[in-house]
């Protein structure tokens, strides 16, 4: 019998590289689709054909209820999110309604449907704040700051509540900045790459940026979904940090992806404070736990990321 996995936000960078992954591990995959917040279809084009799609939504219990019960899914992975923090200024009450309601939305129906079914929960490394120390893991005091931030520490926490009072198989994975061909062009490294390639190719003059100083812990997507589905095959629910425990800037995703492109940087990127942010902490994720129990560890390196999303880039 094929195990079934529901995924929401399948269209995105990491929903749609889980699919991939399920689909060769030989299970059925369902994706909930948002007619409201659709992103399209182009990240799961190449598989939409091996894939069940149902249209559905976080904000509506009725429909979560109605395709949870339709496929009983041994596994629900859910990574639909408002992710980009700006816009979680714009309508914090949206946020948190997608969130953490639909996580508790989800909860519950499994709860009183399917204690059976295991639940993977996207956390971010954006929970923590400003920690003091430069490398945070599992046990770093939590301390968001804006609202993204808050509705997934309160979608965390959620986790842990259920998995504690109704001995439910549900976790949590604390994920750093994660990166592929699939992001969107409001992420950094996106637009510098974008950026760099329609430079080379003439289409573009300058980069405008802000903080070059700023840094970041930076891993790949696909990797990332390997870990999340681990999660779910192990014998006790665990919450993991998800990262590569190494700081990059913002500059030397510049010079790396300009250097692809046999380009200097310093000729094209150009600062702009528009696009400056409040100076946010730079700190790094420990993977040591995921490294041991998981038996996973992040194995492409900054550069090798920069050069497959400018190779993917030229391509596209």
């Amino acid at each position: 019998m094929k195990k079934t996995a529901l995924i929401t936000g399948i269209t995105g960078q990491d929903g749609s590289y889980l699919a991939e992954l399920l689909l060769k591990k030989n299970y059925q995959v369902v994706g909930l689709i948002s007619r409201k917040h659709s992103i399209g279809n182009d990240n799961i084009k190449a598989i939409k054909a091996q894939l069940i799609l149902e249209a559905g939504d976080l904000l509506n219990k009725a429909s979560l209820k109605k395709i949870i019960l339709k496929h009983q899914p041994e596994e629900i992975y859910n990574l639909a999110a408002v992710s980009f923090i700006p816009a979680s200024w714009d309508q914090p009450s949206l946020s948190f309604n997608i969130n953490t309601l639909g996580l508790a939305r989800i909860l519950e129906l499994v709860k009183d449907h399917l204690p059976k079914t295991r639940v993977f929960q996207a956390s971010s490394a954006k929970i923590f704040g400003r920690p003091e120390n430069s490398l945070v893991d599992e046990q770093t005091l939590i301390s968001p700051r804006d609202p993204y931030a808050v509705s997934k520490a309160a979608a965390h926490f959620l986790i842990q509540a259920f998995r504690v009072k109704f001995g439910l198989f549900c976790c949590s994975a604390i994920m750093f900045n994660h990166e592929s061909p699939r992001r969107g062009l409001n992420f950094l490294t996106r637009k510098i790459i974008h950026g760099a390639v329609q430079i080379k190719q003439g289409k573009q003059k300058i980069l405008a940026l802000g903080n070059l100083a700023a840094q970041a812990d930076w891993g790949y997507a696909p990797e990332y979904t390997t870990a999340m589905w681990l999660m779910l095959q192990q014998n006790q629910a665990e919450d993991f940090v998800l990262a590569t425990g190494k700081l990059h800037s913002v500059k030397q995703v510049c010079q790396a992806a300009f250097n692809c492109l046999d380009l200097d940087y310093q000729k094209f990127v150009t600062i702009d404070k528009r696009f400056y942010r409040k100076a946010e902490a730079a700190f790094a994720g420990n993977p040591a736990k995921a490294k041991q129990l998981l038996g996973w560890k992040p194995e492409t390196d900054f550069k090798q990321l920069i050069k497959i999303m400018v190779k993917a880039e030229q391509e596209r």
